[in-house]
């Protein structure tokens, strides 16, 4: 039932976030039912692109990962974005009492105004099969537009504030996303340095 939300969000989101809050999923379940399974889809087609389809860098000189760099890299990037999200979800609740929302002892609605809105990320993990740089750039740009957008839509009426106040609160989520994503890329560099790095080939 809760896979059911990822389509109704880009059809009619405002009633989806209105059935995402009265269900108030607790966020083991929704980790579970939903962001363990859509935050699979990107690496899994990262995997099999890098691993098996390769892409084209220069006078058409077909470059590859070997299949156990590129299952190392997909591993690290999903558990990335586990952790993501639930930053994400946990800087939402911790949030609510500035903006006029109840901050929660169990941050349900912030977990879930983060895991659905990062939907659109989720799905765009699909493009990754026609590994063409630009593509893909394009592709997870306008997800990442739709999902700031998503959220910005949902936090008046998971969270429960005015509709004004949302921007001001989207705005400090999306500083919290953006320190987040650094963050993340910092520590693959780091774990690169112990050697989980990416080995490439030529096709």
């Amino acid at each position: 039932m809760l896979l059911s939300h990822a389509f109704g969000l880009f059809t009619h989101p405002d009633d989806e976030w209105a059935s995402i809050r009265k269900e108030h999923e607790t966020p083991r379940r929704l980790y579970v039912a939903y962001v363990v399974i859509l935050a699979a889809i990107g690496p899994i087609c990262a995997y099999i692109s890098t691993a098996y389809f390769g892409w084209t860098v220069g006078n058409d000189r077909l470059i590859k990962l070997t299949e156990i760099s590129a299952l190392q890299l997909s591993v690290l990037t999903y558990l990335a974005m586990l952790v993501g999200v639930f930053a994400l979800g946990y800087a939402v609740n911790w949030m609510a009492k500035t903006y006029g929302a109840r901050e929660e002892h169990v941050p349900s609605n912030g977990i879930a105004l983060a895991a659905y809105s990062c939907t659109p990320l989720f799905l765009a993990g699909f493009a990754l099969l026609y590994p063409v740089p630009w593509f893909n750039a394009v592709v997870f740009l306008i997800a990442a537009c739709y999902g700031a957008w998503l959220m910005y839509d949902g936090l008046p009426i998971v969270m429960g504030i005015e509709k004004d106040r949302a921007v001001f609160y989207g705005g400090a989520l999306l500083t919290v996303a953006l320190v987040i994503l650094v963050a993340t890329r910092v520590g693959s560099v780091i774990i690169w340095n112990f050697g989980v790095g990416p080995v490439f080939v030529s096709g």
